[in-house]
């Protein structure tokens, strides 16, 4: 919910999160020998993609390496693809996401056949499934379900009432500030809570002040309108002025998307009493308990400032406004469970003005989402078992530990860090965690009530029985079992205050990963993923947190200038990409992940190079090996995106769009030069002296 629980921990992923709901910020994203030889014993499996891995066909021979290596590998496929209806952008993630997600609908089906037990986990999938997708029940039922909800929002009276309402975790009705309970990063042995901004309905702030997006302003006004009229609001169009003129001002208190990043700015200690002085424009005390966090002691503030201008906003606004804003916040929140004419409003606006979507997806898929969402790991739990080989999981381990000796390796020979830096470099490299596949430890959803034909209550529920699992993590031990990803998850993360790299089992398929594929493809593409989220400990954020996980300064003064000089030579080069006139990039909010990016690939080819013991690769269809690695991180970040969503993508996602992910990186290793030969002549050249190595 938007209220409180935005998040389950501060995590560094490979790609955006999320569906293709209209809402959400993105899509659902071993060694040197020859082809096939990652399989171990027994048949080798024969390549998914083309006869070694690389889908040849693809590629535009009339386009040099050296001007475009992305639209080089995969040209044909750029100008050929239409993108489906239903999506913003799709790729090679995409690829996966669909594949995982009709594996899981049949997990579902199998569920819900013949006759479950009452309070079973199949009966509580199979039942969650049925009632979100049995729209004619949702559309006959109306809000009804939602009565006792809208009622108690228009029964609000106070600022008080106000604040416990936005606090109450199965509401999801809006609030001006939100939260997660996560470890504590700079005191690693206990869990706290993190209080962050939050109130807006538009993706940040950027779309309420920005002129790019001066366009989208008065269609977000006619959409609350629009909302506010379906449920029987009189005077719509007057309250949505003022809905949309109050989100306007918490806008202007929000930090900007890149200033979030910096984590010696976003940790902020206080009590409960330090914050009720500091920002007392709020009832504090009230919303905590409210939260069921009214015991605790000690919260961390993240956008400090804005969190107090947000107070003072609260109190400032009339609790008329408050009323009518948490009413249009509900019905948004609420709408994939609410009558098709309240989902349909969400979808024109937030998928198709917002992210160029021309369809809704099909329910079916869209409770798929939903089931993952609310008992998504009683669902991974049948997905590993049917489609994770033991294999996989062992082969990721040893590439895993390729990976990690050749940043050892590599950390030896950097000229910009002091010897005192790279012991430190090494103690945090030495103690990375690893996680592949799936959790060691299932969730158990027994407290979960699910009731067949009563969608909209089991979204609630779900929502409550998250938060109660959230805040009941406070005062107890640390779980270094828990994931923040389902197994059936296409992505990966890092996560700076564990120390950890995770990998679920789903990314673990082609282009990222081919048990049958050459190794030069494997370390070029799942090989480059390992090593990017291993770069994640050593980017520009990342790197503030010590092998144990703790927000410290562990660099000596010349060390973290060095870097910094470095991190700002490769930012240079992102700000000068424009993927869409007046829609430049945004290096400050790209750099986690240019970094990245560039660190990953570097220790990937090391690694791969290791993995040859000198012996040269064979040259396979005319292609050499180096040719190969760097074809596959090409490949894996094929992508077509609707001109929309790409907007959207750079001025809210950490992620540069696909095309610099690829070229912004091979240009800066001298291996990629080597292997096609790139010259002065190229458009990618960059001389020597401008190629940025941070590791």
């Amino acid at each position: 919910m938007r209220t409180l629980l935005l998040c389950g921990a501060a995590l560094l992923a490979l790609a955006a999160c999320g569906g293709e709901d209209g809402r959400q910020t993105g899509d659902p994203n071993a060694e040197g020998r020859t082809p096939g030889a990652l399989a171990g014993a027994g048949e080798t499996p024969a390549p998914e993609l083309g006869d070694w891995g690389i889908e040849i066909a693809n590629i535009d021979e009339t386009v040099d390496p050296g001007d475009d290596f992305y639209r080089y590998v995969n040209g044909k496929w750029l100008d050929t693809f239409e993108i489906p209806e239903e999506f913003s952008s799709y790729g090679s993630f995409t690829v996966l996401f669909e594949r995982s997600e009709a594996r899981v609908r049949e997990i579902i089906e199998d569920a819900a056949a013949g006759e479950t037990a009452p309070g079973s986990v199949e009966q509580k999938i199979g039942d969650f499934f049925a009632s979100f997708t049995d729209v004619d029940a949702i559309d006959a039922a109306g809000l009804d379900p939602a009565a006792d909800d809208l009622a108690r929002i228009d029964a609000l009276r106070t600022h008080e009432d106000v604040a416990r309402a936005m606090a109450s975790p199965g509401l999801n009705a809006g609030s001006f500030f939100g939260g997660w309970v996560d470890i504590d990063s700079k005191q690693t042995d206990r869990y706290i809570m993190y209080l962050t901004q939050a109130g807006l309905g538009m993706p940040n702030r950027n779309y309420y002040v920005d002129e790019q997006f001066a366009d989208k302003r008065p269609k977000y006004r006619a959409y609350i309108e629009q909302m506010l009229r379906l449920s029987g609001v009189d005077d719509a169009a007057a309250r949505a002025q003022a809905i949309y003129d109050l989100e306007e001002r918490m806008a202007l208190a929000h930090w900007e998307p890149a200033k979030r990043r910096n984590r010696d700015l976003t940790y902020n200690l206080k009590t409960a009493e330090e914050i009720a002085a500091f920002a007392p424009g709020a009832p504090w005390g009230a919303m905590f308990e409210a939260a069921g966090v009214g015991g605790q002691e000690e919260f961390v503030l993240r956008e400090d400032d804005a969190i107090q201008a947000l107070a003072a906003i609260f109190a400032e606004t009339p609790v008329e406004t408050w009323r009518d804003y948490m009413r249009f916040h509900f019905l948004m929140e609420n709408a994939s469970v609410l009558p098709a004419a309240y989902d349909e409003a969400t979808f024109a606006f937030f998928g198709t003005e917002l992210r160029g979507t021309p369809k809704q997806r099909e329910r079916w898929k869209r409770g798929v989402s939903a089931v993952n969402a609310a008992l998504g790991e009683a669902v991974g739990e049948v997905y590993v078992a049917r489609h994770f080989p033991p294999a996989s999981k062992t082969q990721m381990e040893a590439l895993v530990a390729n990976l990690k000796a050749a940043l050892d390796a590599r950390l030896d020979t950097l000229p910009w860090m002091s010897e005192a830096t790279k012991e430190q470099a090494h103690a945090k490299l030495s103690k990375f965690t690893t996680k592949i596949g799936y959790p060691d430890e299932w969730q158990d959803y027994d407290s979960l009530e699910v009731t067949r034909g009563d969608a909209y209550g089991n979204a609630r529920r779900a929502r409550e029985f998250s938060w109660r699992d959230e805040i009941a993590k406070l005062g107890g031990p640390i779980d270094r079992t828990e994931w923040f990803m389902t197994p059936q998850r296409v992505n990966a993360y890092y996560s700076p205050n564990r120390n950890e790299i995770v990998f679920p089992a789903a990314i673990l398929q082609a282009p990222f990963f081919d048990p049958g594929a050459d190794p030069a493809v494997n370390y070029g593409a799942i090989g480059a993923v390992i090593g990017h989220e291993i770069g994640h400990g050593f980017d520009d954020q990342g790197r503030k947190s010590d092998g144990d996980g703790v927000l410290r300064d562990w660099w000596t003064e010349e060390d973290a200038a060095n870097f910094q000089k470095l991190a700002d030579r490769l930012g240079a080069q992102y700000a000068t990409y424009e993927p869409i006139e007046g829609f430049p990039l945004n290096p400050e909010l790209s750099m986690g992940e240019n970094i990245g990016d560039l660190g990953g690939l570097a220790m990937a080819y090391h690694a791969y190079k290791l993995s040859l013991n000198g012996k040269a690769a064979p040259v396979l269809d005319g292609f050499t090996g180096d040719q190969r690695f760097f074809m596959a991180w090409a490949q894996v970040w094929k992508r077509q995106v609707r001109e929309e969503a790409l907007k959207r993508q750079i001025a809210t996602g950490p992620h540069s769009p696909a095309r610099y992910r690829a070229n912004g990186v091979v240009r800066n290793m001298d291996a990629w030069y080597e292997a096609f030969g790139v010259g002065e002549d190229d458009a990618l050249y960059l001389p020597q002296e401008d190629r940025v190595q941070i590791w």
